[in-house]
């Protein structure tokens, strides 16, 4: 009779198996993929030539190249950029053939991208548009990579480019698909190899590298020990006490945890962590009061490290000027000095725009000099061209008298007051005419001005109406079953509270009213006009106010918005920018 063996695991430890230690490298089959599209949104854009390179071990297994028919135009900056003329894809495939190819190419792969979220964004929406299912490849990102392996002493930025010409990759990119695929190549096997010193051998290590906290990260968690768990607004500072970086969240704990986790990824985050030295944070009744003062905050110490919202200074305004001869002028500064201004516009391209759609409207001159009647009289004036096509009455030379010119201005200034059906109708009649003489591209340029102008014009009614109001107090639905309440004083947030669920609201509203900043209408540091607070600000202000369910409590004054204004026009406007069938040129349809 023979002993029956015993299953009991050995007190000595298991040997692992292979399965164990993870997908060895060497045995990954990677797809090395490199789009070329008509812009950077894959919602507004297309893929014009997809380029990839299938290698596994180090060698090469094959290539995939062709150029796509975008089913539209093709930008001449991207053009320039890429080389890719529209007569090079008129005879290319379309993308319901080309995918089915790529997608059985890259079957059972590893996808590497370099800064893979736009090429895999771009994909994704094609699978989607195609009815395809997203095969949920694994990704390697090659930019997540090169943060992670390469200090700054040795490359200044993670650029395509820079990493080719530092691992010596046989190909240089040059923004065609698939020379820039054969490029990665090199720099994903520059980077493997660098990772072996850090320990990686496997596809498992590999990914999860990347996303790897850094040492620093680790070694500074202590800094969200003390951070609440409530809204409000957090300060990254160094050790001189210098904002680094500025945010805002509903949940500071959690938020300010997550830098120290290897779910922030983003190298200029994970650089700022390193020189931290304290978070504080101020805590905020309400998420609007949080916005709030994250704007403000970033607005006066301008952190390195934030992008957005640094300078809300640098707007521009269009503005009709206070002379003889009034003209049209983009300025920086908006002041209270009896001229009538549009904005705040967001740049001076958009201003540029808005300005030339109220020139085809009304013609007002458009030289720059100072036009006065003696100058006139002497005949020291410079001319233009603009008389001879009928775009200027030439006051320059006497022959539109001031009278006459002051028909002009009047006309302008009720423009810029909240009539704009004179540059609406000018603009409709000229789009007409030139999509009837099938002249598209110069339609579709005339639809971008006139909604730049239109846009423009909304904004700064819906910002003059809330600026214009001494008080207005809202309230809106909380979480909880309470109520959030906000005090806006002239557009700006003078005071922010909550009503806890089943009080009375009556005597929350008082405390917060008597307790409520006080605010002035005009700031010349803020340049809006009748308002004290920044336009940022207030389109956060009306964002909360937009939000189902708010109820205005007190408003004071007139919250109105002009009769003929252009509000009402935001939404006739982008319906004709959505009635773009997909793959329809920008130009085919203009606005009717």
């Amino acid at each position: 009779m023979t002993a029956a063996r015993s299953e009991t695991p050995s007190a000595h430890g298991v040997q692992g198996t292979l399965d164990d230690l993870g997908t060895p490298l060497a045995g990954v089959t990677f797809v090395v993929v490199d789009l070329e599209t008509t812009g950077g949104s894959p919602a507004e854009s297309a893929i014009t030539e997809i380029g990839a390179v299938k290698v596994r071990g180090g060698a090469g297994l094959g290539e995939f190249g062709t150029l796509v028919d975008p089913g539209g135009a093709i930008p001449p900056f991207i053009t320039a950029l890429t080389g890719i003329t529209q007569a090079m894809v008129t005879a290319a495939p379309r993308m319901d053939s080309v995918l089915p190819a790529f997608l059985e190419f890259a079957r059972g792969c590893v996808l590497v991208a370099h800064n893979a979220p736009f090429d895999i964004g771009f994909l994704k929406a094609a699978c989607a548009a195609q009815g395809y299912a997203w095969p949920a490849f694994p990704v390697v990102d090659t930019v997540d990579l090169a943060r992670r392996v390469l200090t700054k002493d040795e490359v200044p930025n993670c650029k395509l480019e820079t990493l080719a010409r530092f691992f010596g990759a046989a190909t240089r990119p040059c923004h065609r698909a698939l020379a820039d695929a054969r490029a990665t190549v090199d720099v994903l096997h520059g980077l493997i190899e660098r990772l072996g010193s850090f320990g990686v051998t496997s596809l498992e290590e590999l990914r999860g590298f990347a996303k790897a906290p850094t040492p620093e990260q680790r070694r500074k968690r202590h800094l969200a020990d003390a951070v609440p768990s409530a809204p409000g607004v957090y300060v990254f500072e160094d050790a001189a006490g210098e904002a680094l970086y500025i945010g805002k969240s509903g949940d500071l704990r959690t938020r300010v945890r997550g830098y120290f986790t290897g779910s922030e990824t983003r190298w200029r985050v994970r650089e700022m962590v390193g020189l931290a030295e304290r978070v504080r944070t101020i805590v905020c009744a309400t998420g609007l009061e949080a916005e709030v003062r994250e704007l403000r905050l970033i607005a006066e110490h301008k952190p390195r490290y934030n992008r957005r919202s640094k300078f809300p200074e640098r707007v521009m305004w269009l503005k009709l000027t206070v002379e003889p001869f009034p003209r049209l002028s983009i300025v920086r500064e908006c002041r209270d000095d009896g001229a009538a201004y549009l904005g705040p516009l967001s740049s001076r391209r958009q201003a540029e725009e808005a300005r030339s759609a109220l020139h085809e409207a009304i013609p007002l001159r458009q030289c720059t000099q100072r036009l006065t009647p003696r100058l006139i009289g002497e005949g020291r004036a410079r001319t233009c061209a603009l008389a001879e096509i009928g775009r200027c009455g030439a006051p320059c030379e006497g022959r539109e008298s001031s009278g006459s010119y002051a028909v002009h201005v009047t006309s302008a200034r009720a423009v810029l007051a909240g009539d704009v059906r004179p540059v609406v109708a000018a603009a409709r009649v000229r789009i007409d005419r030139l999509a009837a003489e099938q002249r598209y591209e110069e339609a579709a340029a005339q639809r971008d001005r006139l909604a730049a102008f239109v846009r423009a014009a909304a904004r700064a009614e819906r910002l003059g109406a809330l600026a214009g109001c001494p008080q207005v107090v809202a309230a809106r639905p909380a979480f909880d079953g309470g109520w959030e309440l906000a005090v806006v004083r002239y557009g700006r947030l003078a005071a922010a509270g909550m009503i806890p669920p089943g009080a009375h609201p009556r005597p929350y509203v008082d405390a917060l009213i008597a307790t409520a900043e006080t605010v002035f209408p005009w700031s010349v540091t803020t340049g809006a006009p009748g308002g004290a607070a920044t336009a940022g600000e207030m389109e956060c202000v009306l964002r909360w106010m937009d939000a189902p369910g708010v109820r205005p409590v007190e408003v004071e004054g007139t919250w109105t918005y002009p009769v003929h204004g252009a509000e009402r026009l935001r939404a006739w406007l982008d319906n004709a920018y959505a009635a773009r069938e997909p793959g329809e040129p920008r130009a085919a349809r203009p606005l009717r």
